[in-house]
Parts: C-alpha cells; structure tokens; sequence
C-alpha cells in the first residue's frame, strides 16, 4: 500500500478511483487501439514490401514503427483512465535520458547499423576494407559487422567503428584493374621490354581487350628502369589473372633475353 501511495503522489492520481464505465470504455480503446494498430502494420508491410531496402533493415523499421504505435496507443488507454500522461511522459524522458547516457556506446552501434543499411556501401558477400580489416562481409547486424579474412578467421566489428572509417569496396564493380611493376636493365631496349611485357599479357586467359592492356615506363631507379604493366578483368578473377600475370612476366623476360635487374652498385678501381 506504501508503494501505491508513494506512485499516486507522483503521478497525481488514484489508483483505485477507476469507475466502471472507465475500466469498460478504456479496454473498448484499446481494442480498437490494438486493431488500427493491426492495419497499419499491414499497410507498413505494403509499402516497404515495394520499397528497395535492405532486408536487416525492414525488419528493424517494423519493428520501430510497431512500437511507437503501441505506445501511443498506451498513452491513448490512460488518458481514457484520467491517468495524467504529461506526467508519466516526463517520468519516461527523465528515465530514457539516464539509460542513453548508461549505454552510449551501445547506441553508436545501433545508429552504426541504421547507417550501414542506409547508406548501403557493402552487403553480405562482397570483398571489402573496413576499420583496419580486409575480408569477405558474412553478416551486416544491428551491433556488428562480420567480416572473414582470407585465412579463415572471423572477426566481428562495431558498427560505430566500421562508419567512422575508410571503407573499400573491392567487388562492388564488374571489373578491376591489375596493375604491376617490374624492373628491367638499363641495357634493355624500352620498346623490347614493352613488347615482352604486353605479350605476357595476351598468354594470360580473363584478361579484358577493352580496356586493352598497357605498359610503360614508370620511374628512373639507380639500378634499373621501372615498368609498369596494367590490365583488366572481371572482380572475381582478380587474383587468378594476379598472379598468372607475376609468373608469366618472368617467363617473358628469361624467353626474351631481358634483364630483371635488382639494386646494385658498381666499383672502379684506379690503379696509379
């Protein structure tokens, strides 16, 4: 009885005051309540049923929408009572105020993975570098983001973390460029080592002839000239043209007599 005393001077009513017809009008309320609630969420369903959003998503702005439907609807039921609901309402922002402060970092996830859904920047299954990891996406959650390494090791990132990074997309367009340098001799004709390098490029099955392959002279070094050689493939080859191309350079250059040089220096020795 204490308890109750103590809540009817806070909120500034009586808990045992209700009349009949009240309890009877309020439950009548929150039936039809209840039922307009029903509807609506069917016609919620609808819209974001035709709507391009993430599936995560969805789910969540449902769920979003039901409950701020169901607590207008309880706010509706207890001003039927005569319950103050200013009051209550005040009760709740001073309480939801202190909670936010209490779990700070576990909004900024939250708001992270509204934001991720949002923005869209990967899904699942694409190939991307995120807050310092590199990996395939296995799982965009409401807290984290899974990511699996190239060596089989899972690693789940907060969500506030993933946004406030640089974020690379490695498989979001069809086709990647290859890039790749390599040095030659001084010695060896720049046009020579071009044509080797280009005709490494025709031995190599997925890479693109349009864009067509190009190689040129990129820098000056102390010991050698270097070349670089670009191609383009589709994303999912990436790695297979990678390094297809690396062995065939190789090949190329030991087939056409090409010095792959490496640092070195030369001596003079004066005799007097």
């Amino acid at each position: 009885m204490e308890m109750i005393d103590t809540l009817e001077k806070v909120l500034g009513f009586e808990l045992g005051g209700f009349s009949l017809g009240s309890l009877l009008s309020a439950a009548l309320l929150a039936v039809v309540c209840l039922l307009a609630v029903k509807l609506l969420l069917k016609g919620v369903d609808r819209v974001l049923a035709h709507s391009h959003v993430d599936a995560t998503l969805l789910g969540m702005l449902r769920s979003t929408i039901k409950a701020l439907l169901l607590f207008l609807a309880l706010l509706m039921v207890m001003g039927c009572l005569g319950i103050p609901v200013t009051s209550l309402v005040a009760v709740l922002s001073v309480a939801g105020l202190a909670i936010s402060l209490s779990v700070q970092n576990f909004l900024n996830n939250v708001a992270g993975g509204f934001q991720l859904l949002i923005s869209h920047p990967f899904k699942a299954g694409d190939y991307v570098s995120a807050g310092g990891c590199e990996g395939t996406v296995q799982e965009i959650g409401l807290f984290y983001t899974k990511i699996l390494t190239v060596d089989n090791k899972l690693v789940q990132l907060p969500n506030s973390t993933v946004v406030s990074a640089n974020i690379t997309n490695y498989t979001h367009e069809p086709c990647r460029r290859v890039e790749l340098k390599v040095t030659a001799s001084y010695d060896a004709p720049v046009d020579k080592v071009k044509e080797s390098l280009l005709a490494s490029a025709g031995q190599i099955s997925g890479i693109l002839e349009d864009p067509a392959p190009v190689a040129r002279v990129s820098a000056y070094q102390d010991s050698a000239i270097e070349y670089i050689l670009r191609v383009w493939c589709e994303t999912d080859r990436y790695w297979d043209v990678y390094f297809d191309l690396m062995e065939e350079v190789k090949r190329g250059f030991d087939r056409d007599g090409i010095e792959m040089s490496y640092p070195h220096m030369n001596v003079h020795v004066c005799q007097r």
